[in-house]
């Protein structure tokens, strides 16, 4: 599968292939720099491309999403694949054998899951009723943050995107395997304890269908009492799906955190192989959702701050969009670590992040 670089031991010089230019800030997987991918996609796109399907080979991923004429469709994100006959989804989850779409499907998913105690990590808990007990006492069980009770942290082992710099790259040697659990094996793993259930990974777009089913079988199961729906996401599934999640979020007094990873769609195209387009719109959408439940914030964004691609002025144009929407959006911008294809470039400095905050 090729090298997958976890940690910089020390700062390694690249020379971009298109300028010429020197610095540590030049990933030597994409060997590129930020400002020609952005300036000279269109010479440039078919060796990202290639960085992209050589990393996916390597899992047995397709590498790009599959567009056979006759093949069977799955809307559920932007990648819209049509699979031939024993063909794969972009995702891996899903295979066409005998004219039928076989895999992780609304019933069972490929999924893990664990207990984590409350206050966690998530990336929303400086705004959210687990972390700060906004919404108190009608969606958080305690005036601040909510020791002694616990997330749900369900991780869904797929991705519609393919990052370059993935921080949980390894569901990828899963994403291809049989469906684990249920909907309803998931939405039993909820006690007493717990107030929140938050779908990450990899992604839950591409298993939108059974994490939905999973939540009603959950809050039916949980009637009159707390049990926030949550989602962390890059935000790439289809809009009917993101209604959904919208009004279980809504209602419960979960979020959705969305992942803003890059403005330029040509610097997205190179740091997670698709377009950003799906996710802006579906950004702009969940925006309208606001005003229905102001406190606890419904909708949150953050983005990574990658040393040479992800700096000042994609924040800048980011940050713009999200204000134009609603200045009240909070917004959080997260450290890098070195990781995966890009674990040589350097972690996130004081001063780049100074910069973009």
């Amino acid at each position: 599968m090729g090298i997958i670089r976890t940690k910089s031991a020390t700062k390694t010089i690249v020379k971009c292939r298109c300028c010429g230019k020197e610095s540590v800030l030049i990933s030597q997987s994409l060997g590129l720099c930020a400002e020609c991918i952005k300036n000279h996609f269109a010479e440039l796109h078919q060796a990202v491309e290639q960085v992209h399907h050589d990393e996916r080979e390597g899992f047995g991923l397709p590498k790009e999403p599959p567009k056979g004429e006759k093949g069977l469709s799955c809307r559920i994100c932007l990648n819209e694949c049509s699979i031939p006959e024993a063909g794969r989804s972009y995702c891996g989850l899903r295979i066409n054998i005998g004219g039928k779409l076989s895999g992780a499907v609304g019933q069972r998913g490929n999924v893990s899951w664990y207990h984590d105690p409350l206050p966690t990590n998530c990336v929303a808990d400086w705004v959210c009723p687990g972390g700060t007990g906004a919404g108190y006492p009608r969606l958080a069980y305690r005036n601040g943050p909510e020791f002694g009770y616990n997330n749900l942290a369900v991780f869904y082992q797929a991705c519609s995107f393919d990052c370059l710099f993935c921080q949980n790259w390894h569901y990828r040697l899963s994403a291809t395997a049989a469906p684990k659990a249920s909907a309803q094996e998931l939405a039993d793993q909820v006690d007493e304890k717990t107030s929140c259930i938050c779908y990450f990974g990899g992604d839950p777009t591409p298993q939108l269908p059974h994490a939905i089913l999973a939540s009603r079988l959950a809050l039916n199961q949980a009637k009159d009492r707390i049990l926030r729906i949550c989602w962390e996401t890059n935000g790439s599934m289809h809009p009917n799906l993101l209604r959904q999640m919208a009004e279980l979020s809504l209602k419960s007094g979960g979020c959705i955190k969305f992942d803003l990873k890059a403005w330029s769609e040509e610097l997205h195209l190179a740091l997670c192989g698709v377009s950003n387009k799906r996710t802006l719109q579906n950004f702009r959408l969940l925006a309208q959702y606001i005003e229905r439940r102001p406190q606890p914030p419904l909708l949150v964004a953050s983005t990574l701050l990658i040393p040479g691609y992800v700096e000042t002025e994609e924040v800048a144009k980011i940050a713009t969009f999200i204000a134009s929407l609603n200045p009240e959006i909070p917004y959080a911008l997260l450290a890098f670590y070195p990781h995966f294809f890009m674990g040589d470039l350097p972690t996130t400095s004081r001063r780049h992040a100074q910069e973009c905050l």
